[in-house]
């Protein structure tokens, strides 16, 4: 994608006027920086106006401006290492902001991602799910928790559910060598994406099993590979990404799943009550006098 956007401004440079030359060079050098300039401190940092940021942007072919910073910070987030990235975090915000900034910025990552996911390919994906023979679920490295959230609910619902252990490249294939048109996968991946998992995605796909793919952009790797794409925004916070909410999102398709299935989960939920009742697992609430 890095290569398409700056591709794209080196093209048109030629017959850009002085303003969106200033713009297009300042963005090409420093695109870490510009990711999370506004219009207006952008112009200000090459002496334009805020305006002409604005036109510079439709003449690249975005909506606007704001779609321009996306593709910027889509980008960064691809391409910096976790070194960098603090670097970039310590320029855009401060220890004395930082607790209203991070907040804020899951916020409208959820907002965002309520306005951007497909409700088609979400409830498409809870029926694949609810009629599927094994569901098999993938994520790894920052993404493995999401993964194991997912798995721990998932199998007090249904009794075939596998998560992916990451071990070695011949040991991952050996866990879904039987995966069928009757399986369902859910690969879950942000960026710095998961070698591994795209790779499960391309064979589970080969292998004619349902791909659910849980990540943030249709330029993702696992996209390609996904019968029901779910996008959420995981946008940089700090030197890692925030998993607010894609979390967000599994907890909802969690509760899709357990409303269209629930006379299975609430006997499932009976029985688990039981047994931590019997095997005293949880602390009892006793009244105090």
């Amino acid at each position: 994608m890095e290569k398409d956007l700056f591709l794209r401004i080196e093209q048109q440079m030629p017959k850009m006027s002085k303003g969106h030359k200033l713009i297009a060079n300042y963005i090409l050098s420093h695109y870490d920086k510009a990711a999370f300039m506004t219009a207006q401190k952008l112009g200000k940092t090459v002496g334009v106006s805020e305006s002409t940021v604005v036109r510079f942007s439709s003449e690249l072919d975005f909506e606007g401006y704001p779609a321009l910073q996306r593709a910027l910070q889509d980008l960064m987030r691809n391409k910096l290492t976790a070194v960098q990235r603090i670097e970039v975090t310590s320029d855009h915000m401060t220890k004395e902001d930082v607790l209203e900034r991070v907040l804020s910025l899951d916020i409208e990552k959820i907002r965002k991602t309520l306005e951007e996911t497909s409700k088609d390919d979400f409830n498409n994906a809870v029926d694949k799910i609810i009629n599927c023979n094994t569901i098999y679920i993938i994520g790894a490295r920052s993404a493995a928790p999401l993964a194991s959230f997912l798995n721990y609910y998932f199998t007090m619902i249904f009794p075939h559910v596998k998560l992916i252990r990451n071990t070695t490249t011949s040991e991952l294939f050996e866990q879904v060598m039987h995966i069928d048109e009757k399986d369902v996968i859910i690969g879950i991946s942000f960026p710095r994406y998961s070698k591994q998992t795209a790779k499960m995605l391309e064979y589970a796909s080969n292998s004619g099993a349902n791909v659910i793919a849980i990540t943030d952009s249709v330029d993702s790797p696992l996209a390609q590979y996904a019968n029901n794409l779910l996008l959420a925004r995981s946008d940089m916070a700090s030197f890692v990404d925030s998993l607010v909410a894609p979390l967000s999102l599994i907890n909802a398709l969690i509760a899709a799943v357990s409303i269209s299935n629930v006379d299975k989960v609430s006997k499932s939920f009976e029985r688990l009550e039981n047994i931590w009742e019997q095997y005293d697992v949880y602390e009892k609430n006793e009244e105090r006098g």
